[in-house]
Formats: C-alpha cells, sequence, structure tokens
C-alpha cells in the first residue's frame, strides 16, 4: 500500500502564514536547506496549527472549543520565526497542495502591518530581505508567493489605514 493510500484523505495540514508589510516593503525569508517543503527557496512567516499548543488555551464560556486561534497562530509564528509584532491581520487567500511526503496542507494567507521588533530568524530560515513587489521578483520565491505578495499590496491600498 503506497503512503497516499494509508493517509485518511479528509486529514490536512493547516498552515498560516503572513505578508507582513512595513512601509511599502514586505518581509520575505529563505527557507532552510533541510526543509521537507520548498528548501531554499523564499517565503513569507507561517507555520502549521499544532493541537498540542493551543489545547491549553483559554475556551470560549461554556463551549469545547477555540476561538480566534488561526489569529493566535498567526501572531505566534511570526514572532517565533522573525521575532516581530505584527497588527490587525486580514485575509489574502487560501491554497491547498500536496507535500512531497504525501500529506495534503491548506494554507491560509494572511497580511498584516509591521508592529514593532527586529527581525531575528528561527532555525528554519537562513536569509530575510523586505522587498518591494518588483524587487521580489529577484528572489527565488515558492510559486504563487508572488501572487499573494501583489494580491496583499492590493488589499493593503485599498485598506489605507483601517488595518494597523
Amino acid at each position: 500500500m503506497s503512503e497516499e493510500q494509508k493517509l485518511d484523505p479528509r486529514l490536512h495540514f493547516v498552515v498560516a502564514t503572513a505578508i507582513i508589510e512595513k512601509g511599502g516593503k514586505f518581509l520575505i525569508a529563505k527557507r532552510a536547506a533541510r526543509e521537507i517543503v520548498f528548501p531554499n527557496k523564499w517565503t513569507v512567516p507561517g507555520g502549521k496549527l499544532v493541537l498540542s499548543e493551543y489545547k491549553n488555551l483559554p475556551k470560549k464560556a461554556g463551549l469545547d472549543m477555540w476561538y480566534d486561534v488561526v489569529d493566535w497562530v498567526v501572531r505566534k509564528e511570526v514572532k517565533e520565526e522573525v521575532n516581530l509584532e505584527i497588527g490587525k491581520i486580514g485575509y489574502v487567500c487560501d491554497l491547498t497542495f500536496i507535500r512531497p511526503d504525501g500529506y495534503p496542507v491548506v494554507t491560509l494567507s494572511y497580511w498584516a502591518r509591521y508592529k514593532s521588533g527586529k527581525v531575528k530568524l528561527c532555525k528554519d530560515l537562513t536569509e530575510y530581505a523586505w522587498v518591494t513587489l518588483k524587487e521580489a521578483k529577484q528572489y527565488d520565491l515558492i510559486e504563487g508567493i508572488y501572487d499573494e505578495l501583489r494580491q496583499a499590496d492590493k488589499l493593503i491600498h485599498q485598506a489605507g489605514t483601517r488595518l494597523s
């Protein structure tokens, strides 16, 4: 039986990413060579939703469920991966793909304005850059990231100062 046949087709990794804008530029970072998915490619900060990490968060009174967990994971991953604080997050898009190891992934892409902090990369990222849309084209981005940057740029201009 193949690895794909062993996996329950209803189960997916859930990943949330943040396109961070600061002064008309976007933060991108290069993934380490040892990464299973998209090694040595440039991307934006983000990470997986993991039960053991959110199960101790407070639940809504009287309900056995967590609210705003995607907002929580976006902020947590941005802090862990690049050491930054971000403002209110806004939805950009979602996508799915299948990892080389057969796991399907749902990615929720958000944007946010930089709030504070100095970039300090985690062990899974090797370089970073603040880039304009035009400059982003010069980097070996994960397929689709440039389109997400362009979508976020459009949303940022539409939002004006509403999200900060």
